[in-house]
């Protein structure tokens, strides 16, 4: 592992955000979030189906098919701009590594679980390969989930314990990654 004065190379993209405007960071949450969903909720899924078609897959078809679909799209992306958003005013940062909340966010669904935008954006893609009928959704999502848990988030959390120390690591052992909790978590007091 390469590693110099500042730290280990891979946590080269982890940056505090600027002291910035409540309205500010609401601003670059929401454009990240539009280009994230346009990109991977969208282009992506379409793009399947549309090579499904060309290969002659037959499309995912069922009753209400495309009822179920926005509705759980909908749903899972409450839950990605309510998490996005408590990063924004709470944080007082973005989701994005490279302009990381200056606060560790432990209220709104984070209070639940430690990763609800990966739980909504993985939930969404799978509503939205249902829309486009695409079968080649799940395993795009499957490895989706592989690539988060196993690439992203190991750096992230060596990022946030070195960060916030005891408080993000008293947080990451009364929180699950993926398994939202039944009663929300509480900070100890100080």
């Amino acid at each position: 592992m390469h590693e110099d004065s500042t730290g280990p190379w891979y946590l080269k993209g982890f940056r505090k955000a600027r002291q910035a405007s409540v309205g500010w960071n609401v601003f670059k949450t929401l454009v990240h979030t539009t280009i994230f969903w346009s990109i991977f909720l969208y282009l992506i899924p379409w793009q399947m189906a549309a090579l499904e078609r060309m290969l002659g897959i037959p499309e995912l078809q069922f009753a209400g098919k495309s009822v179920v679909a926005v509705v759980g799209f909908v749903s899972a992306g409450m839950l990605g701009l309510w998490s996005g958003l408590t990063m924004a005013i709470i944080g007082k940062g973005t989701p994005l590594p490279l302009d990381h909340p200056n606060t560790l966010v432990v209220k709104g669904p984070y209070r639940y679980v430690r990763n609800p935008m990966a739980i909504a954006g993985l939930t969404q893609g799978l509503f939205a390969g249902m829309f486009f009928g695409s079968w080649f959704a799940l395993p795009y999502i499957i490895a989706g989930g592989v690539l988060w848990n196993y690439l992203a988030r190991p750096p992230e959390e060596h990022h946030l314990e070195l960060d916030f120390g005891a408080p993000y690591v008293h947080y990451k052992n009364h929180v699950s990654c993926w398994i939202p909790r039944f009663s929300p978590y509480v900070e100890p007091k100080r």
